[in-house]
């Protein structure tokens, strides 16, 4: 096994909350990533699924260090960034680049095309005007524009073209790690392969490591080589992309695939469909999911299970599992 591009250990992120109390001055604390911890290995692609305010784009920012960590470390290549200072930290910005959900809002109006992909070579002081220039038509051309798209503004371009600038800019400092923020889920069905494709062949092209945060499960199986299952703030599993959806073994990852659509309703590809039982809710103590979990026992309630390794390559965080090994 190669050593890992990226490696993150009990990571966690905390925000403040305002009290809904009006003469109160205690802040409350979410838990937003609490002791989260996995790695690439550089070429590869490791996908974040969960549902909605699970965590999976706080932990992608951390990592950027968009958001400081709160707790843990985060290693590039064996060096810790998570607790560095802005100066030291500049270099790592131009290895890591990251691709938004929305690409409209992620692209500045008032600059055109070119301004766009050349923006980041300036801030980094990467090459002269003229070879900036060269750069953006070179990339352009990469991700299946036309030249004189440069001299035009984001709002004449579709959805699909808008996220392909999104990817050109990311690529023009020569990145090392990308993170793809949900970089389909705005887009088309019909436009969403296309894309999808596109970063696989990048990949290959640029040996780029990426970290995909998506909810469509199906998209994360095509692309990822490892996959972790993140529940408010937790990682419940952790395995190979075939082996997560052959054979899921956390409840809450057997939720997800078994809510996966397919062309015909009365065909079930787990043995058991497990039912939501319950409401998400990070005050609860013990594991995060017991409200929900049908397997829910008096420890579960009590003890927050630990991610351990069940099989070769396959990390569960449950008691069930913990217990039989």
């Amino acid at each position: 096994m190669s050593k890992p591009l990226i490696e993150v250990k009990d990571l966690k992120v905390y925000f403040k909350q305002k009290s809904p109390k009006l003469l109160s001055f205690k802040p409350g604390i979410l838990k937003a990533v609490d002791q989260v911890s996995f790695s690439i290995e550089k070429g590869k692609t490791f996908g974040l699924v969960g549902e909605s305010g699970s965590g999976k784009s706080t932990i992608g920012k951390a990592i950027l260090r968009y958001h400081k960590p709160t707790g843990g470390e985060i290693f590039y290549e064996g060096t810790e960034i998570g607790a560095m200072g802005e100066k030291e930290l500049l270099p790592y910005r131009k290895k890591m680049q990251s691709v938004f959900q929305d690409p409209y809002s992620s692209l500045d109006p008032g600059h055109t095309v070119q301004d766009i992909i050349c923006e980041p070579m300036a801030i980094h002081k990467m090459y002269t005007q003229k070879e900036r220039k060269e750069r953006a038509k070179e990339l352009i051309r990469v991700v299946g524009l036309k030249e004189q798209d440069l001299l035009k503004y984001p709002h004449e371009f579709s959805g699909g073209q808008r996220q392909r600038i999104s990817i050109a800019r990311a690529l023009s400092v020569q990145p090392e790690f990308v993170v793809c923020d949900e970089p389909i889920s705005a887009l088309d069905v019909s436009l969403q392969a296309q894309i999808v494709q596109m970063l696989q062949d990048l990949q290959e092209k640029y040996g780029l490591t990426y970290l995909f945060i998506s909810h469509q499960l199906q998209v994360v199986q095509k692309i990822c080589d490892e996959i972790g299952v993140l529940y408010l703030g937790n990682l419940m599993e952790i395995a190979d992309a075939d082996k997560l959806y052959s054979n899921p073994l956390h409840p809450y990852t057997k939720m997800l695939i078994s809510s996966i659509p397919v062309p015909d309703p009365r065909v079930k590809t787990l043995d058991q469909i497990v039912t939501d039982t319950g409401v998400q809710s990070r005050s609860i103590g013990g594991c995060r999911f017991h409200n929900r979990c049908p397997w829910c026992e008096e420890r579960c309630r009590q003890e927050p299970p630990v991610l351990r390794q069940v099989e070769p390559g396959h990390m569960v965080a449950c008691h069930k599992y913990q217990e039989k090994k």
